[in-house]
């Protein structure tokens, strides 16, 4: 099995993009996974009602070999090291690490413990910005939409990024494949 897929990756505590950098090297590190490319990074407001800092948000484009619940596990565990327990942080609260298996293959799932696509990437900027500059002609294998239609239909939604997507002057961080 040899897979592309998709992680979004955020943070808005502590030193934000030593953060992500550090959880890219380990992704990378795994056996079995290959980092392909690391989008340009935006800054963010955070999503919900609780009062904290803005994000640093990026998308991690990855190959690899393991089944996607393997994947979500990796990713996990890579969240605890760098500081994130998901047991003892409020949902939506601030975080140190943000990794979420938005897309993996073509491949749909829907179980206890992962659901793919992410079942709320395609109404969030912060990922689709990015995932259209990875991968802009990318289909949903669910909806049947490109990433940039996706967007499309977020900017209708929600109104101009401007003031919801902000670059952070970041960015691409690995370069693309050749």
């Amino acid at each position: 099995m040899n897979i592309e897929g998709y992680v979004a990756v955020g943070s808005n505590l502590g030193d934000r993009l030593k953060n992500i950098l550090m959880a890219v090297e380990m992704l990378d590190d795994l056996s079995g996974v290959s980092v392909l490319h690391v989008s340009t990074l935006l800054e963010s407001d955070a999503v919900g009602d609780v009062d904290q800092p803005d994000f640093l948000n990026g998308v991690i484009k990855v190959r690899s070999d393991l089944d996607a619940k393997s994947m979500l596990e990796k990713l996990l565990a890579i969240e605890l090291v760098l500081g994130r327990d998901r047991s003892s942080s409020p949902p939506g609260g601030p975080r140190t690490i943000d990794l979420d298996l938005i897309l993996w293959g073509d491949q749909l799932v829907d179980s206890p413990e992962l659901t793919l696509p992410h079942p709320r990437f395609q109404n969030r900027a912060f990922v689709l910005v990015p995932m259209v500059e990875l991968a802009p002609d990318l289909v949903h294998p669910g909806n049947g939409k490109s990433m940039r239609d996706l967007l499309w239909l977020e900017i209708q939604s929600n109104g101009d990024l401007a003031n919801r997507c902000r670059p952070a002057g970041r960015g691409p961080l690995v370069p693309p494949e050749s």
